[in-house]
């Protein structure tokens, strides 16, 4: 079985970031920014409501301290700073999450940080130790050292596959500072593959083996709701509920 996942509650004060109403009907699984990227207390509040009132799962999304760059621009942290960082940020998603009555279903860091714990075992033992106070399941990307420091965690590891995003022949991703919109019937079609054949399509057509646990829609893509919509659809009959 598999979950569709979006990052939600990316927006912040007056500022608007995706259309989390019109995403929450054709997703499964909510992924709520936690503050550091996006996001504040009153956003988190309605995020989460929202989540509950479709019966959506809620897992944390929390990110580098880089607001002003959306998260999407690496820094330099070291270990003890970086897990503190996380805890901080879980906890504060988990106390709106107690306060709906609901549990934290996973973690799932943000942009740059997700990045950097693909490639460097450090950054990845940093988020395990953040996520193992909360005993809550890793998502990442399998063939990475997403997959090879948070795959034996007795919390358990979600692989993840991208609808609106772009795989290079290596299996890595191209991750762009704005999301451009992708044709829902290829992506869906594509999603589809990678959940009944384990494969995804680079960019330059070679065929590159994944696990998709989960599938991800991004509420940034400008054609996210049409996005999503198709996604749904086409994973149907495979959807954890």
């Amino acid at each position: 079985m598999v979950a569709v996942n979006c990052d939600m509650g990316e927006s912040f004060s007056i500022y608007h970031c995706g259309d989390d109403e019109g995403l929450m009907p054709w997703v499964t699984v909510a992924n709520v920014a936690c503050g550091f990227h996006a996001s504040d207390p009153r956003v988190m509040a309605r995020t989460v409501a929202l989540a509950k009132a479709h019966g959506v799962r809620v897992g944390a999304h929390p990110s580098l301290p880089d607001r002003e760059g959306f998260g999407r621009r690496e820094m330099t942290l070291d270990r003890e700073e970086l897990t503190a960082g996380v805890v901080y940020q879980i906890g504060a998603l988990s106390g709106f999450l107690r306060a709906q009555g609901m549990e934290l279903n996973h973690v799932k860091v943000h942009g740059s940080l997700y990045g950097m714990a693909a490639r460097d075992p450090e950054v990845a033992a940093a988020v395990a130790d953040a996520a193992d106070v909360f005993g809550a399941p890793l998502m990442g990307m399998t063939g990475t050292v997403h997959e090879q420091v948070w795959g034996e965690r007795p919390s358990g590891f979600i692989g993840e596959y991208y609808a609106d995003l772009d795989y290079r022949d290596d299996g890595s991703l191209i991750i762009t500072r704005e999301h451009q919109a992708f044709d829902p019937a290829r992506s869906a079609e594509r999603a589809l593959r990678a959940v009944t054949e384990g494969v995804a399509v680079s960019e330059n057509g070679h065929e590159i083996p994944v696990r998709a646990d989960s599938v991800c829609v991004h509420s940034d893509t400008p054609n996210a709701v049409e996005l999503a919509k198709a996604v749904h659809a086409a994973l149907e009959p495979h959807l954890d509920r």
